[in-house]
């Protein structure tokens, strides 16, 4: 079964289809502090650090916390989508990094020597790759010792009750990337290759007001991308009948984590 896990050719050729997704959290997310600022805040960063991003996409997290971070950052922006790579790059070079490069890169196979870099981040970007341990394997050599690395990701409870409408399209009723790789992963994987892992969830729900913005963002990635005419009706009607029974709107819980591993000194 296709998922957003997979496909990520046509997914993530340029950001317009995670870009749906992007903004029902961007706009429908109840919090005290927002994700990347609170990302931001989470991370153990110093001024002047070398920081390789893996899976860095359209770059909106760095654009975003640019003004939370220490000052002086040297970033590297690595994407396998070449389009992601340059939107990123665009974006974060004319704000206040020490410098901003990009590199085309596989995750398993990420083109640096060995002790690069100061911290290494992977935000919600190892559900895509096939083999998980071995990405996980090429951020940890790629980093310096006392250096670390820092993941996030979903869990498989995530915005459940907005995930059961997917089951019209032969979906199972759950977050496809929490499934992939969910808290269990992540923290099993870090681990085992660093012998150290601290996770924090991020305190939040998810309050949506608009029936069309649950549409398309479930709607940006296989199979709901690929639905015939009249699953799509169908889907449209779940979508009525969530929001008729929550009074006009869709709640749901959410379940979205950090995990930083540090590298041995």
């Amino acid at each position: 079964m296709s998922s957003i896990t997979t496909g990520n050719d046509r997914q993530y050729s340029d950001s317009r289809k995670l870009a749906a997704r992007a903004r029902l959290n961007r706009e429908y997310t109840i919090a005290e502090i927002g994700w990347f600022a609170w990302v931001a805040g989470q991370l153990p960063l110093k001024a002047g650090d070398r920081i390789l991003d893996v899976g860095c996409g359209p770059g909106w997290f760095w654009a975003a916390a640019v003004d939370k971070l220490p000052e002086s950052l040297d970033l590297t922006l690595s994407d396998l989508s070449p389009g992601m790579v340059q939107d990123a790059v665009e974006r974060c070079q004319p704000l206040a990094f020490g410098s901003v490069t990009g590199q085309q890169a596989d995750a398993t196979a990420l083109p640096f020597v060995d002790g690069a870099f100061d911290a290494v981040i992977a935000m919600h970007m190892l559900y895509h790759v096939p083999d998980q341990s071995q990405a996980i394997a090429a951020m940890y050599r790629v980093l310096k010792p006392g250096g670390f690395l820092a993941v996030t990701t979903n869990g498989a409870g995530n915005m459940r009750k907005m995930y059961e409408l997917t089951t019209v399209f032969g979906s199972p009723p759950y977050d496809p990337a929490g499934a992939a790789f969910g808290y269990d992963t992540a923290e099993r994987l870090m681990q085992a290759h660093f012998g150290n892992v601290a996770m924090t969830q991020h305190p939040a729900r998810l309050r949506v007001t608009e029936p069309e913005d649950v549409f398309l963002a479930l709607t940006s990635y296989p199979p709901g991308d690929e639905a015939d005419e009249a699953q799509v009706d169908a889907f449209r009607d779940a979508i009525t009948e969530a929001f008729r029974v929550g009074g006009g709107v869709l709640e749901t819980e959410k379940e979205t984590g950090l995990f930083i591993s540090r590298k041995a000194a």
